[in-house]
């Protein structure tokens, strides 16, 4: 998602405002997915943002794919949508426009389909 990957430092800052809880995930995996709790579920508590990694047998892994993935969701939501400008079509670009809708116009008065008596 995001190119830029955040820093140790900053993931060990980011879970002390999160609540983790790892827990046993479904799925297909038999025995080690089933009886293992290696899934990891983060709740960034001051957002309300949760987040979700499953993908490896490790917690630690895990972990630290879900504290990335709400990191990026943090950035996401502090990005500032840039304004939008408005603008009008230049006078060439309206008058193309317009022949090219008389064009069809006549086009389509030449056909016949006409009310047969």
């Amino acid at each position: 998602m995001d190119a830029l990957k955040p820093s140790a430092e900053a993931l060990a800052r980011l879970a002390r405002d999160c609540e983790i809880t790892p827990y046993k995930s479904s799925g297909p995996g038999g025995q080690k997915k089933n009886k293992t709790e290696s899934s990891v579920r983060i709740r960034h508590l001051p957002s309300g943002v949760t987040r979700i990694a499953r993908e490896s047998r490790s917690q630690r892994v895990n972990r630290e794919v879900a504290l990335e993935r709400v990191w990026a969701e943090l950035r996401r939501r502090a990005r500032r949508p840039k304004p939008r400008v408005a603008t009008k079509p230049s006078r060439s670009a309206v008058e193309r426009r317009l022949e090219s809708k008389r064009l069809a116009g006549a086009k389509k008065r030449t056909r016949g389909g006409g009310i047969e008596d």
